[in-house]
Formats: structure tokens, C-alpha cells, sequence
């Protein structure tokens, strides 16, 4: 796998279009007060949001997620991450799925301040002055490698004030060109009461829902200067590349099932826009290479790779939440 095309590039771009798995129509991502984002060009072509960025950082993570085993996917075992358990031992969930990350309420609200301690610690170097940024890389690789690539913000106020965030190094998003709303509906039946109050879950409740038709495509950024400007050297600059590039290949892959009416396929092959003349790796060699990657940085992880947190709820804090 030869990166070196990459080394003085600002931006790895990529694009892939997409289909429906089935037929032509699509429900794209909705949201409160808005519903689907359409909007218009100039040319007064018309577009809509399918996937946005929020919700693809997500999508990538979890495919990279082993669920039956509860643990990374084979070629990325041995990356580091954050486990959370209950006092009984049982998992409650990780950093990689995880909202926030490191930011997540379970690994740093609960009683358990172990590894809130260890991370306040290891960065008061920036309780004043200005935020050292490669420190706070260094301080993520060791515990949580893929909050490197999707940011972090650690908006706590013993921890630097607040002020450590780390943006996203790889976004992506799904849009759709030349949409046309395709409208439908349906029923909710109940022929046991068909005229009951329907506000309490009784009788027949018909609804409408617009999906629609276009040409789809997913887009994908990931910023090289900012993953050179984390100082880490070579051998973590090309890991995070090559995970990068694994999680766009697995998504594409096996993650485009977004929605129940919005289960989509790749439609042509990967186009890599800039730098031109590099081609992505295809996944069965980022498979194959990023065993060897990790072993590269194995050394600046933490020992043993995976730290666990135990999550108790802080006395009192149900009864204030309740109050």
C-alpha cells in the first residue's frame, strides 16, 4: 500500500454514487420542525440531504464494530478504546459507539473518576495558557484512536478549562441531484376498533409520507494537514489514513442501509478527486495492511489497549434529574 501521494496533499476527496437497493424511491433523513432538507442551486436544480455528516461519523463507526463479539472488527483489534461496565461487570457500551466518544456522560459523569483523574492528569500542562493540541493527539491515540479521526470536544472545566476539542479529521454526507418527491402513505389498521381514540393508540390512522427520487451520491473528506498537524509521526499519520480509508471502503461496503425505505447500493466505482492520480486501496488490502499499522503504533497505546470504566450514577444526580 503506497501512500506517498498523500504526503503533501491538504485533502483526501472522494465520491461514489449510489442507488436504492430495490426500485427508485428513497426516504431521506428527516428532522424536527424542518423534515427533509431540500433546497435549490442556482441553475435551480433541485437537491435534498439523504445522510448528513452527524449521522454518517456514526455510520462509519459502527461498521468498523463487531457486534456479535462485542469488539473490534478483526483487522482493527488492538486499536484502543474506552469500555464502560456496570458494578455486576456486564458492558454498557464503548467510546467507538459512543456520541460524544470520550465525551460521553458514562465514561466521564459516573462515580467511577479512575480514568476522568488519569485524563485531567495527563493534560494539566493546559489548565492555563494555550491548548497543545499534539499533546491532546498524543493523550487520544493512547486511549481512543477513532476520536483522531471523528473529533471530540471534552467540554468539561477541570479538564484545560473546556476547552479541548479536536474537529472532525473525516466527514461525509449523502445528497441527492434532480429530486423529484415521490409521495405516499399508508394506514394504521385496527379492525378490532376501527373508529377508537386514535390519541390513545385505537382505530384506523391513515398517514402520508413523501419519499422521493434523484441522483444519489456520497462524498467523503478527510483532512491530511490536520492529521500531519497532530504531530505524531509517519507510522500514526499512515494508520489514520488507512483506518480512514477502511471505514469509507466498509461503509460503502456494508453500511448503507440508512433507514427502513432508504437501503441503498453503490452505483459505480470509487472516484477519487483530489489528489489526482491516487487510487484508494480496495478493502481486502487495508484489511490486510492495518494489522501491521497498529503493531507500528502499538507502543503509544495504552497497556492493556482497552480501559474499562465502571458507570455509577454520582448520589443524588437521579433524584435531581427527577426533580
Amino acid at each position: 500500500m503506497n501512500l506517498d501521494k498523500l504526503k503533501d496533499e491538504a485533502r483526501l476527496l472522494v465520491e461514489c454514487p449510489l442507488k436504492p437497493v430495490q426500485g427508485t424511491r428513497f426516504q431521506p433523513t428527516g428532522f424536527p420542525d424542518l423534515g427533509a432538507a431540500t433546497y435549490q442551486l442556482a441553475d435551480s436544480t433541485q437537491m435534498l440531504l439523504v445522510e448528513s455528516a452527524q449521522s454518517m461519523a456514526n455510520r462509519m463507526e459502527v461498521v468498523c464494530w463487531d457486534e456479535v463479539k462485542d469488539d473490534w472488527a478483526v483487522p482493527l483489534k488492538g486499536l484502543p478504546y474506552i469500555v464502560v461496565k456496570d458494578k455486576a461487570g456486564k458492558v454498557l457500551t464503548n467510546s467507538v459507539l459512543e456520541a460524544h466518544r470520550l465525551n460521553s456522560p458514562y465514561i466521564l459523569e459516573g462515580k467511577d473518576k479512575s480514568f476522568f483523574e488519569r485524563l485531567r492528569k495527563e493534560l494539566d500542562t493546559m489548565e492555563t495558557g494555550k491548548v497543545d493540541l499534539k499533546l491532546l493527539a498524543a493523550t487520544l491515540l493512547k486511549y481512543d484512536v477513532n476520536s483522531l479521526l471523528h473529533g471530540v470536544f471534552l467540554a468539561k472545566k477541570e479538564l484545560a478549562g473546556g476547552r479541548l476539542r479536536m474537529p472532525r479529521a473525516l466527514s461525509g454526507f449523502v445528497e441527492a441531484s434532480k429530486v423529484t418527491v415521490a409521495p405516499s402513505g399508508g394506514v394504521k389498521r385496527d379492525d378490532v376498533n376501527p373508529s377508537g381514540d386514535a390519541a390513545k393508540g385505537f382505530g384506523h390512522v391513515p398517514y402520508h409520507r413523501d419519499e422521493y427520487t434523484g441522483d444519489i451520491k456520497a462524498y467523503f473528506n478527510l483532512d491530511l494537514a490536520q492529521v500531519r498537524g497532530y504531530g505524531l509521526g509517519t507510522d500514526a499519520e499512515n494508520l489514520l489514513v488507512a483506518l480512514a480509508m477502511y471505514k469509507i471502503r466498509k461503509m460503502l461496503r456494508d453500511g448503507l442501509r440508512f433507514r427502513t425505505a432508504c437501503d441503498l447500493d453503490t452505483a459505480g466505482n470509487v472516484i477519487v478527486k483530489r489528489p489526482e492520480g491516487f487510487t484508494m486501496p480496495d478493502l481486502g488490502e487495508l484489511e490486510k495492511e492495518l494489522p501491521v499499522l497498529i503493531q507500528n503504533v502499538k507502543s503509544r497505546f495504552a497497556e492493556p489497549p482497552v480501559t474499562a470504566v465502571l458507570y455509577e450514577e454520582m448520589p443524588g444526580k437521579k433524584a435531581k434529574d427527577e426533580a
